[in-house]
């Protein structure tokens, strides 16, 4: 990717929906709901804080992160739907899909 957010900037990649439910069903494109998880792509180099300093950003690359349903600014990067926000838009890290990453 030839994009490089500033700040405390972030990309992040949507996770595809679920195309069926636990019972089977197959959800419509029209019904389903965006996601709220996604995939880090990259970072910027954080903000800075009173003193000038600049202060590193919690997440990296890589990271799988869940943030809220209207988070973000949608932007098309080589084809590919993203997501740019701000590090406060983000709610956490999914410790356990990083864990799942390492052991496969």
């Amino acid at each position: 990717m030839k994009f490089r957010p500033l700040h405390d900037r972030i990309v992040v990649k949507r996770i595809d929906a679920e195309e069926k439910t636990a019972g089977g069903i197959i959800i419509p494109d029209t019904a389903k709901e965006k996601p709220q998880q996604g995939e880090v792509i990259a970072v910027g180099p954080g903000a800075r804080n009173d003193q000038g300093q600049l202060v590193p950003l919690d997440v990296k690359a890589g990271d799988t992160v869940l943030f809220g349903k209207w988070s973000g600014t949608e932007v098309k990067i080589d084809g590919e739907d993203l997501l740019i926000m701000k590090e406060s838009d983000i709610m956490g890290v999914l410790e356990q899909a990083a864990a799942q990453k390492k052991a496969a």
